[in-house]
């Protein structure tokens, strides 16, 4: 199954770091958060990836196409006086597949998902965005997924937010959608399982996923809700990265599965 990673927007409530890269390059320890996602989807089992690119896209595709630069060991041997040679160390990690598409520099997130259409081959797929980490049980949520029968399904997190929040019945579908607002109740975790039939839902790049798509899907009553109420956590400032950051370096980042 493929997973769409949407990593095109500006980034402007973290302007500190997203001032000379996209937000999804942003570092935790070492390494991208994109490159997290990656590893979480990774570690249940998928390995099919479709990135869409924005804003400074060309960054995120240099950082895979330099893969082995940036995350194995490398040795230069020097051979004078004319050349060295560079060799690397294998990198112990699974065999996965990314699609870098440029999907347009100010493409709503509805937008940037129906751009990728033709590579979903009209097939279940998923989709996150390029900046929340989990360590939710993406093949549960796959699971109840299939057993809801809905065209969407979304992660829904136990959290206070100034995210979108939903109210869910106890079938588990939502039946309310509210963007930008909280009062602590279940909200949009942003990790999805979608049917390729929500791409009726999608118009144009001016599409928003969340404030066009996901109401139309409630009011269908085609979109359900796993409740997770485990770890997650959405880097949407400088205090959320450092947060991440401090998990990661005491070596108890929840999301850290692999």
């Amino acid at each position: 199954m493929k997973t769409v990673i949407l990593a095109g927007g500006f980034g402007t409530r973290i302007r500190e770091e997203s001032v000379d890269k996209p937000k999804p390059m942003v570092e935790i320890g070492n390494m991208p958060i994109l490159n997290h996602i990656i590893k979480i989807y990774k570690y249940w089992g998928h390995k099919d990836f479709i990135i869409c690119l924005g804003y400074k896209g060309q960054i995120i595709k240099e950082y895979f196409q330099d893969y082995y630069l940036n995350n194995a060991d490398m040795k230069v041997e020097i051979v004078p006086p004319m050349f060295s040679e560079i060799s690397f160390e294998a990198i112990n990690e699974e065999r996965c597949q990314v699609i870098l598409s440029d999907t347009g520099e100010t493409t709503q997130t509805g937008g940037r998902i129906k751009r990728v259409q033709k590579y979903i081959n009209n097939e279940r797929f998923m989709a996150t965005y390029g900046d929340g980490l989990t360590d939710a049980n993406i093949n549960d949520v796959i699971k109840f997924h299939e057993k809801s029968k809905t065209l969407a399904t979304v992660l829904a997190v136990d959290a206070s937010s100034k995210f979108g929040e939903t109210e869910i019945n106890d079938e588990g579908i939502v039946t309310q959608y509210k963007e930008k607002l909280s009062d602590g109740r279940y909200i949009n975790g942003g990790f999805f399982v979608l049917e390729p039939e929500i791409f009726k839902y999608i118009h144009d790049d001016n599409t928003s996923w969340e404030t066009n798509c996901l109401p139309e899907l409630v009011k269908d009553k085609q979109l359900s809700a796993y409740k997770h109420n485990g770890f997650w956590k959405c880097m949407d400032s400088i205090k959320d990265k450092e947060e991440l950051c401090k998990m990661w370096d005491s070596g108890k980042a929840p999301w850290k599965l692999w």
